[in-house]
């Protein structure tokens, strides 16, 4: 097919990148460690890591892992939130020769154990304060090596024992844990895993690009969470085309070692992790917030030092905006403030470029694409509305239900070709049948369309489409003009069944303005919306159900949540 957005690219971004630049993810990151040895890797707490402690500690942990005889492509999965810890863990998993599972570590026990079950995972990476999660149900999972890792394990001797000691005795967010050793169980503190492993040899990963790199559970919003069959080829494909694509906005940086990313939305979200695995390529530093829901806390670590790239979802963008102090923060490094995840508000995007300067730039991608698939040029001085352009080696087809290409300007699902997109769901035939088309796109079950210039404009998820009196109404189209109207904080739209119309439309808004009326929301929608899409039901809250990232739970709103 043609790829009409090429004409559309910005000057230096190429049309293709090469995944077989590196034999492996291991490679990349081995080449990086030795290269920017000198460099800082990541700054938490005010503590700072370079390349190569990560490089040491990763190499230690890897070796250890290995030392207890697990196979090659063996799972083992990491709970562990926005620490220091995560990367070298990350890194030593897959320096071993083993695949990463991430963890949400606010799973509960149910969603816990069934990712272990279906991954097989062996060995766990966990926080002490997330350990009562897996004692519940580790009987019935195919655990048999926990590494328990504490919050100032990589810390410092002092502050980092400091650290543990308060979040144990002062916040008490630890709970008492004991696990049972009775049935061979083997628990190790993060530590002495790599007090040990420094005694050992890391033996070489034979791992290829065709090896098995993470399996990436899907949010698990619509049932039981899938795995993402992601290889390392996925994973260096999609580093490379994010290098493609970013760096001609850090130009003025210069050296791109300089940059300082903001990683504020969880590592083990496919966004975050493919961001930080990019600020690794380039040999720049990461600036880790273990809690974004401090916004005092977050706002002050954004003054202590400049920040040149803010990946967040919309929700946390706007939550940054709402804080007192945000707009005394220093914007004048900001080089992209990037917006994924979910889709991006225009209001939020207007107020963003009004406070910081720099315009939101929205893309879109999924756990099956390594968060990549297509996005802005990062040179756009405005918010465009649209998940802008296929990234480097991506081509984006708009079908039928039939799998059939829909003429240009017309609405269809949203589908799928590249490098970077996943084998397949993990021991799902049934669901992989179904999930490609029989020329090889992968199925994203997002309604699109895609203009002359190659931009796709996303109408709405094929599921959330609501039919009001024979009408397709999309919540996403609702709630991006909603959240324009005086007074609206945010809002979320979902169908309910009326006995007349099919569906009729219910919103739910969180109040900015104390005094907005509901007569003030429908005056608005009126003047906004044809007729059919206007709320039947409009009810104010004081929050909306949502993931651990932020993105708005609409079938729990429709469950009565």
């Amino acid at each position: 097919m043609e790829k009409i957005w090429l004409k559309s690219y910005p000057p230096s971004v190429p049309a293709e990148i090469n995944p077989d630049t590196f034999q492996s993810v291991t490679q990349l990151l081995e080449d990086s460690f030795k290269k920017n040895a000198a460099s800082p890797f990541s700054v938490c707490m005010d503590r700072w890591m370079t390349y190569k402690e990560v490089d040491d500690l990763s190499a230690a942990l890897g070796a250890w892992l290995q030392s207890h005889g697990l196979e090659p492509g063996a799972r083992v999965a990491i709970m562990l939130p926005n620490l220091p810890q995560f990367s070298v863990t990350m890194a030593g998993i897959l320096r071993a020769g083993y695949t990463c599972v991430n963890v949400n570590p606010l799973y509960t026990p149910r969603e816990l154990e069934h990712q272990l079950r279906d991954s097989g995972a062996t060995t766990i990476v966990i926080l002490e304060n997330f350990a009562t999660t897996l004692i519940d149900v580790i009987d019935n999972t195919p655990i048999k090596h926990v590494v328990l890792a504490k919050m100032g394990d990589l810390l410092g001797a002092i502050y980092g024992k400091w650290i543990t000691f308060a979040v144990r005795n002062l916040k008490k967010i630890v709970p008492s844990y004991s696990f049972s050793t009775a049935n061979g169980l083997l628990v190790t503190p993060f530590n002495q895993a790599i007090a040990a492993g420094k005694r050992l040899t890391l033996r070489p990963a034979e791992s290829t690009l065709d090896s098995i790199a993470f399996l990436q559970y899907t949010g698990g919003t619509t049932g039981l969470s899938k795995g993402a069959v992601l290889t390392h080829r996925n994973i260096v494909a999609a580093v490379l085309q994010g290098e493609a694509w970013f760096t001609p906005a850090m130009g003025r940086v210069g050296d791109v070692r300089k940059i300082n990313s903001i990683a504020a939305l969880p590592l083990y979200h496919i966004f975050a992790l493919n961001l930080s695995l990019l600020s690794i390529r380039w040999g720049a530093y990461t600036t880790l917030i273990p809690n974004p829901r401090d916004f005092s806390g977050f706002v002050k670590t954004l003054k202590k030092r400049p920040f040149h790239m803010l990946p967040a979802v919309n929700t946390l963008f706007n939550a940054l905006l709402q804080h007192p102090d945000f707009k005394t923060v220093d914007f004048s490094n900001l080089c992209v403030s990037q917006a994924g995840g979910m889709a991006a508000s225009e209001g939020t995007a207007k107020n963003w470029l009004t406070v910081t300067g720099c315009p939101m730039i929205e893309g879109w991608g999924m756990s099956e694409t390594v968060a990549m698939g297509t996005n802005n040029p990062v040179n756009n001085k405005e918010f465009t509305g649209t998940i802008g352009l296929p990234l480097s080696s991506i081509s984006i087809a708009i079908k039928d239900e039939a799998g059939k290409d829909v003429k240009q300007g017309e609405s269809g699902e949203i589908c799928i070709k590249g490098p970077n997109v996943m084998t397949g769901y993990y021991n799902q035939p049934v669901e992989n049948k179904n999930a490609f088309t029989e020329d090889g796109y992968f199925k994203t079950g997002d309604v699109g369309i895609m203009d002359e210039r190659g931009y796709t404009k996303i109408i709405d998820r094929l599921k959330d489409m609501i039919i009001v009196s024979g009408f397709n109404v999309y919540p996403n189209e609702l709630e991006n003009t909603v959240s324009l109207c005086p007074g609206v904080l945010e809002c979320a739209v979902i169908g309910v069944p009326d006995e007349k119309a099919g569906e009729a439309i219910k919103l739910f808004i969180i109040k900015k303005d104390a005094n907005l009326s509901e007569e003030d929301v429908k005056t608005y929608c009126r003047q906004n919306l044809t007729g059919y899409k206007m709320p039947k039901y409009i009810v104010f809250r004081d929050d909306l159900p949502k993931t651990n990232v932020g993105k708005i739970l609409r079938r729990e709103l429709r469950a009565g949540k």
